[in-house]
């Protein structure tokens, strides 16, 4: 795909998707779209987006493929097993409802994973859960608690099946109790505002095509959105450049907790010029 097809493919998926690709990598992506395009019957970039532009299945097929939709219930079994045995119950002796945000939560096997563990440590306690997603297709499923596939329940044990899925003959569906606990919601990370006061936030396997500005940016709102003390819970590939620097401690692979301001305070570099100003102004 050429510079100048690329350039204007970026302005109609924004204008058609509300999508921006400026925060993603542009090799990656190029890549991928000229596989995808490739793909349809339309003879050129400009042919394909008229198409898009007319067909609701086709806008529906590009939205899907801009979107990651790989999600399972207890994905990367270790980190969740230090969600589980460590990171929970540590928020959980100072606070005990817990306010927690799942980003990019695809058709819901995050959340829900979370929303189970909670149940078990705490099945008398009405916690918050949101989790968020851009593409609302997944949002319906995701809200609907299934159908789910064998290949996206394979991490959970099959005595947590039995408790907390209705299992058909080849499809599983979260119970209802369950999808109570949880609040959907259409979000667009790189566009809309962020919500406050969140004591465990969640980002995995959601960054990976971003550019390392959008990446950068991202993670200091999640840290502003972090309670103090607040964990952020990120994938096995997304680790945090220069996390002292954003207020944050990292508690091993994949999570990081954020600093009470007085400690961040401390670990920012000494600026002379400034502390020479902060005292004339107050003589």
């Amino acid at each position: 795909m050429r510079d100048l097809e690329y350039a204007y493919l970026k302005t109609r998926i924004k204008q058609l998707t509300g999508v921006d690709l400026d925060s993603y990598r542009e090799r990656q992506m190029r890549r991928r779209l000229t596989s995808f395009i490739s793909r349809t019957s339309a003879p050129s970039v400009v042919a394909y987006c008229r198409m898009v532009e007319s067909d609701k299945a086709m806008l529906e097929d590009l939205r899907s493929f801009l979107t990651i939709k790989v999600s399972e219930f207890f994905r990367d079994p270790l980190p969740f097993e230090q969600l589980k045995t460590e990171i929970l119950p540590q928020l959980l002796m100072d606070r005990p409802r817990l306010n927690i945000w799942s980003t990019g939560c695809s058709v819901g096997g995050e959340p829900y994973s979370i929303a189970i563990i909670l149940d078990k440590l705490t099945p008398f306690t009405k916690h918050r859960i949101l989790a968020t997603d851009i593409d609302t297709i997944s949002l319906e499923k995701a809200k609907a608690g299934g159908p789910y596939r064998s290949n996206e329940v394979r991490n959970v044990p099959t005595q947590i099946l039995r408790e907390y899925f209705d299992i058909f003959e080849d499809s599983y569906r979260i119970k209802e109790r369950i999808r109570q606990k949880v609040d959907f919601r259409r979000h667009d990370l790189l566009r809309d505002p962020f919500e406050g006061g969140f004591d465990l936030i969640v980002c995995r396997n959601v960054t990976i095509y971003f550019t390392e500005e959008a990446k950068m940016r991202l993670n200091q709102q999640f840290c502003q959105s972090l309670s103090p003390g607040g964990i952020l819970f990120v994938g096995g590939t997304e680790a945090i450049a220069r996390a002292r620097e954003l207020g944050l401690t990292t508690l091993g692979h994949c999570f990081y907790r954020k600093q009470p301001a007085e400690t961040v305070m401390k670990t920012l570099p000494f600026d002379e010029d400034r502390a020479v100003k902060a005292m004339n102004v107050r003589r």
